[in-house]
């Protein structure tokens, strides 16, 4: 029978360590231990023989080279070195377990009976039914090279508009030529996702004229009853493109501006689920608890999208087991070991991950960063995989097709059709995209140090408790979703990132 992940207490009563599951090898430090110190844990007393780094692993017994260590209750490595209770487990002395390509069996866990949480938010109703966050134009260049065209448009349209929508943004990228096969689809169908998006109350696509990704092909990618609120500009077709493109904002934005906030049901949230510069104390609060967040909303009728592939492997066993069926049970399977097959052909190993900044912050394996990731989708069964630059089909909960890197992945949740992203952090990250982003810190330093970058902190979890915590995260959300700016939005952060898969010509 397949053992089911540690979850976090409602109620976390440790104060210098947590172990998080009764099977663990290690706990994790809630603050800086010294040398010598003495802790409790469930009665029992341990002595650190070395300093523990806040956020880092102490050993709760003897481990022997060789043996596999186990936090959330799986294995996260293998033991390079020998350690003693009470030892500093980590990147020194603990190697991944993981190789290649595996086979996986299908075997369905049921899962928890989700929450049915009531609730609205207000939001902008779209022609086809789907509820927008933000009354927005974006405009989007077909390549690179009309990129500054689009914000230098962008720029002007929004101090000419001020107050009449919720802003104009031009989304710069450097792609759209030089690009074949399966890369410039990828490319094209990723800018035509975003065109389709609810808080896009106008599209502006500014194309050169003689680039691969051509507009017309772009345009046919965008479903008929789509295009009335998408123009295109060609710029090499007109005297002056900066003037042309103002003259059909203009008139994009008229027509946006009768369009005003009404009340909608969670069940027209579509979220985002999103870790960067993750810590060892992410997927101690920050994670469960937007796990939380995925389960109000999936509850409640509504969408959540996870992605970042690469970042579940070895946790991928958790995912398969919540597939709705075995269509999307192989549908893991094969986004899963093609994003392996990526690594393993470009000659890399797939563990290559954590990324420094994890490890000094406690993360040791890709087994451990993705054990804690995956709790970003709560306990939702898996209705529906997408591959990149595809956009949501069923609610519920889906898995997209996307690298970890911050940037490409919020893209390919925006363009998928996520309306807010909620994006856990324990390091810290100023980024933001298309859709308003949610920082959530893991730790209660980083929100205090940072409260330019941060909407919210997940260090609470570990001193009021998870529930109390969810349900003060998710009337932030709902807030942010109703016109509450996001730090990132303040900031005036807000980018795209396309994944660059093929050759440049």
């Amino acid at each position: 029978m397949m053992q089911e992940q540690a979850s976090l207490p409602a109620r976390v009563q440790a104060r210098d360590v947590l172990q998080l599951h009764p099977g663990d090898d290690v706990a994790v430090a809630l603050r800086a231990i010294e040398a010598g110190e003495r802790i409790t844990l469930e009665g029992r007393v341990l002595t650190a023989v070395e300093s523990i780094p806040h956020g880092h692993k102490i050993a709760l017994h003897d481990l022997a080279a060789g043996a596999e260590v186990r936090k959330f209750g799986w294995p996260i490595g293998r033991m390079k070195a020998p350690v003693a209770a009470g030892g500093h487990v980590h990147a020194h002395n603990v190697e991944t377990l993981l190789a290649g390509v595996e086979g996986y069996r299908y075997a369905p866990v049921k899962g928890e009976a989700l929450p049915k949480p009531e609730g609205s938010f207000m939001g902008y109703r779209r022609a086809d039914g789907r509820i927008g966050t933000r009354n927005e134009i974006w405009i989007l260049p077909t390549v690179g090279c009309v990129a500054r065209t689009a914000e230098r448009i962008a720029g002007i349209a929004n101090a000419r508009h001020a107050g009449k929508v919720d802003g104009i943004y031009a989304f710069a990228h450097p792609h759209g030529c030089s690009q074949l096969g399966g890369d410039l689809d990828g490319t094209r169908s990723l800018i035509a996702a975003l065109a389709c998006h609810p808080n896009a109350g106008g599209v502006l696509i500014v194309a050169l004229g003689c680039e691969s990704n051509q507009a017309d092909r772009l345009i046919e990618e965008i479903p008929e009853a789509l295009r009335g609120r998408v123009r295109v500009l060609r710029a090499q077709g007109v005297e002056d493109e900066t003037e042309e493109g103002l003259a059909i904002v203009d008139a994009l934005v008229a027509t946006a501006a009768l369009t005003a906030r009404a009340a909608a049901p969670l069940s027209e949230l579509v979220i985002g689920l999103k870790c960067g510069g993750s810590d060892g104390f992410s997927g101690l609060t920050a994670n469960p608890l937007v796990g939380r967040m995925a389960d109000r909303v999936v509850g409640a009728g509504g969408s959540a999208i996870l992605t970042e592939i690469p970042e579940i492997f070895g946790a991928e066993h958790l995912l398969m087991a919540r597939a709705r069926d075995e269509s999307v049970f192989d549908g893991i399977v094969g986004v899963v070991n093609d994003f392996k097959r990526y690594f393993l052909d470009a000659g890399q190993p797939v563990s290559e991950n954590p990324s420094p900044g994890n490890i000094a912050g406690g993360i040791t394996t890709l087994e451990e960063k993705s054990l804690g990731a995956v709790q970003k989708a709560g306990q939702a069964p898996v209705e529906d995989v997408i591959r990149y630059g595809a956009r949501v089909r069923r609610k519920g909960l889906t898995l997209l097709e996307a690298p970890g890197n911050d940037a490409v992945s919020s893209t390919a949740l925006a363009a998928a059709g996520a309306t807010v992203i909620l994006f856990t952090t324990g390091r810290g990250t100023p980024l933001g995209f298309p859709v308003p982003t949610v920082k959530i810190a893991s730790n209660s330093h980083l929100a205090a140090r940072k409260k330019g970058w941060i909407d919210f902190d997940a260090g609470q979890v570990l001193t009021d408790g998870l529930e109390p915590a969810a349900d003060a995260l998710l009337e932030r959300i709902v807030s942010v979703a109703s016109g509450a700016s996001t730090a990132a939005e303040r900031n005036g952060e807000r980018e795209i990132a396309i994944w660059k898969r093929g050759v440049t010509l």
